[in-house]
């Protein structure tokens, strides 16, 4: 039973920002997948529906995974910055998301 995300809010909550990269845009060239920074919490069934109710799209599949923090220096000493998690969501090829246009 899917359940879809009415509240704008809950999306927010689950998709922080789109992910522009140069390996971004070849995946969304040659295999329609679109990458965004997820919240940590968030899990694969609360992606999709996020995704679809924001970008009106069919989701086929989506990977994540946890990008850790990298090390820093300030000053003489250092610190890391946060982990953070990652989603590659895959659409269908008809389909297409324009993330400038969604986010500005």
């Amino acid at each position: 039973m899917a359940q879809t995300l009415q509240n704008p809010e809950e999306v927010c909550a689950v998709i922080v920002r789109p992910l522009l990269t140069e390996r971004s845009t070849l995946q969304k060239e040659k295999y329609n997948q679109y990458s965004f920074e997820v919240a940590r919490s968030a899990d694969k069934r609360a992606i999709k529906r996020s995704v679809e109710a924001l970008f009106k799209v069919k989701v086929l599949a989506v990977r994540t995974m946890i990008i850790g923090g990298k090390f820093r220096r300030y000053g003489q000493g250092g610190g890391l910055r946060p982990d953070w998690k990652k989603a590659i969501v895959t659409i269908g090829k008809d389909q297409k998301i324009d993330v400038a246009q969604e986010t500005a």
